[in-house]
């Protein structure tokens, strides 16, 4: 553009006067300069351009101004124009296009003003290409560095994806070769892809010989071993690719061994690669099924001539009765297995404990109640088995009863239960009884007591020495009175069940310490030791009725020792169980009274002189009882004594140190 070209393009406005000299001046220095400017109108159109500007962008002066920024601008939009031209200045970075469609980085100095009304922006651009060449490279380089890091995060999950597979296939073959059943895979070429030692030794196959169908030698090793080769090398050896069944078949061996063979195709993307072989032992099967044929033969002897009532049930028909049914039941053999319903028979079960459930956990035993066909009631005692596949009757489970007419024993069990129900009336009217006795003995024992106790106060020195042993005795007699009749009224309670018990978590270590102190107070002349080897132990007992067990068999031992000879209170705790032993060096019990030690009102035949009830023992064998435990003896006549008292209701224990 020459000098005389130049004018301030304006569509309607009126420019002052300038002189020709200065616009010349001013159109020369802004063509010097080397950053592009130019002028814009309001609605952002070129109204002036410079020499540098139609270098930068490519476009001719005459392009340009028919043009407008936007046209120029890559990130024309990403600018509000009429914020950027409400401000005097700014200063802000873009990116143009050139003519070619080169796009680079600039840098934007813009400068509003306003003429007549009108606003115009003054515009110098500066080419900041190497910012961008560096700002990509900068982003290039992040994105190297994100993606290390990305890849070094793949690596390390890759890694652990391998431990997982590792541990996963370790798992696998800890599997494969802790199954009982042999597992091999083989592909179509012919080599073996994976086995596992069970396989090895089913077939007892030498170290020396090679797996592959390749190998004669090993394919002859099989076929030695087997009666039907021809079945072996149809199932296995001659299996093409394109098989795609599942088989199950049986292979026998000429040891007499039979082995189940089951064969499914290998996959892998949707094509046959190979199969896989479970092999496992069923001989003992086998035999165990032959031996089941025979004993369904032997069933049907033994049924048909038996007096036990035998039925087989499925669901609620009957598809077997044996001839004593029909005897117990009125009904014929064809009117019970066509269309009869059980139910119309069977009344009502009833389940039956037994004592040794170890020897028939096959069995579930039960009482029956039956409706015969004239209308009477009949009981059977009855064994209850499930016989899933032992008998053919459909290949369905059926129900065995076997059972025996109880009729007449549940008529005597009825009353043997009223027997019993009276029985126990009479029981409590007996605690009642003694109940009542010992209260009103109770009371003319305390006069007695108060008596004696008013005269020893009163007697003058004269009289003391005649009276006051008679007293002594009176007292001590009054003492064994109040103490035989707490025990009977102890044992009433017992015998009539009305005693609370109530355990709670208690700590016996220092609840034996306790009772021992307790004791050796009245009994100075018999040393008592306390021995364990617990330094704390908790139990769940009763601590009212434990004290009486332990207090009795300790004053007892006492009563029936030399004086000064010792007593011994042992706890110890063996597999769960509390035990609890109480040893003297007295006279000791005859064996022939070891039997009967624990009953009521009983006493030993070497215990003449020696005051006692006779029912103590027995109130610490219902009490031991009570808490599920049990009391045992053991004696020998002028040596002393030991009773044991094992619990099993230990609720905690701690670290055992010596006391």
């Amino acid at each position: 553009m020459d000098a005389n070209e130049y004018t301030l393009v304006q569509s309607d406005s009126q420019t002052e006067p300038q002189s020709e000299v200065g616009l010349k001046f001013a159109h020369f220095l802004i063509n010097q300069t080397a950053d592009a400017a130019f002028c814009l109108g309001a609605n952002a159109q070129f109204l002036y351009v410079n020499d540098a500007t139609c270098k930068i962008t490519e476009y001719s002066c005459e392009e340009l101004l028919s043009m407008t920024l936007k046209d120029v601008d890559i990130d024309f939009s990403l600018h509000n124009f009429s914020d950027i031209t409400s401000q005097d200045s700014i200063i802000y970075k873009s990116r143009y296009r050139t003519k070619k469609g080169r796009v680079f980085l600039v840098e934007i100095s813009m400068t509003s003003l306003e003429d007549q009304g009108k606003k115009y922006s003054c515009v110098f651009v500066r080419d900041r290409t190497n910012e961008m060449v560096e700002l990509s490279v900068q982003k290039w380089i992040d994105e190297l560095r994100d993606a290390k890091a990305n890849l070094q995060q793949e690596v390390t999950q890759l890694k652990k994806k391998e431990v997982e597979l590792e541990r996963s296939l370790s798992i696998f073959h800890s599997t494969l070769e802790s199954t009982t059943i042999g597992i091999v895979a083989v592909n179509f070429e012919g080599d073996i892809l994976s086995f596992n030692q069970q396989f090895i030794d089913m077939w007892q196959i030498p170290e020396t010989l090679t797996l592959s169908k390749r190998c004669p030698i090993c394919r002859a090793f099989f076929e030695e071993q087997l009666k039907d080769p021809e079945a072996f090398n149809r199932l296995v050896w001659e299996v093409s690719s394109q098989s795609d069944f599942e088989s199950y078949d049986i292979l026998e061996l000429k040891d007499g061994r039979i082995f189940a063979h089951y064969s499914k195709p290998q996959w892998l993307d949707k094509k046959i690669i190979g199969r896989v072989w479970s092999i496992w032992d069923i001989t003992e099967s086998k035999r165990t099924e032959e031996a089941l044929r025979l004993s369904e033969a032997r069933f049907r002897a033994l049924a048909e001539t038996t007096d036990v009532s035998t039925f087989l049930i499925q669901g609620t028909r009957l598809c077997y009765v044996n001839p004593a049914v029909t005897i117990l039941t009125g009904y014929t053999t064809k009117e019970l297995l066509t269309g009869f319903d059980i139910r119309q028979l069977i009344k009502s079960k009833k389940r039956r404990q037994v004592s040794d459930s170890g020897n028939s956990a096959n069995f579930e035993y039960q009482e029956i109640k039956i409706l015969t066909k004239n209308g009477k009631e009949r009981w059977l005692a009855c064994a209850v088995a499930i016989l899933d596949g032992v008998l053919d009757f459909g290949g369905k489970s059926v129900e065995l009863i076997a059972g025996i007419d109880i009729t007449d024993y549940k008529y005597a069990e009825t009353e043997l239960n009223q027997a019993l129900e009276q029985a126990k009336e009479l029981g409590e009217l007996r605690a009642r009884f003694l109940s009542m006795v010992c209260h009103q003995f109770r009371n003319p024992l305390n006069v007695v007591s108060f008596s004696s106790s008013l005269l020893k106060r009163n007697i003058n020195d004269q009289m003391a020495e005649t009276i006051r042993p008679l007293l002594d005795g009176i007292q001590i007699a009054v003492e064994q009175l109040s103490q035989m009749l707490d025990d009977i009224l102890f044992y009433a309670k017992a015998e009539a069940a009305k005693l609370q018990f109530e355990p709670r978590p208690l700590e016996l270590v220092q609840f034996c310490k306790n009772l021992v102190a307790q004791v050796q107070i009245s009994s100075s002349q018999n040393p008592i030791n306390f021995l364990t080897q617990t330094s704390y132990f908790v139990a769940l007992v009763d601590p009212k009725l434990f004290e009486f067990i332990l207090k009795n068999l300790l004053d007892n031992a006492v009563k029936y020792s030399p004086v000064q000879s010792s007593v011994d209170l042992t706890l110890a705790c063996e597999n769960g169980e509390i035990i609890f032993q109480v040893k003297d060096r007295g006279i000791g019990i005859p064996i022939k009274d070891q039997q009967r030690l624990f009953e009521a009102f009983y006493r030993g035949s070497n215990s003449n002189g020696i005051s006692g009830t006779g029912l103590g023992l027995s109130i610490v064998k219902t009490l031991v009882d009570l808490h599920g435990g049990q009391v045992t003896v053991e004696s020998e006549e002028g040596k002393g004594t030991t009773f044991s008292v094992i619990l099993r209701s230990v609720k905690k224990n701690s670290v055992n140190s010596q006391l």
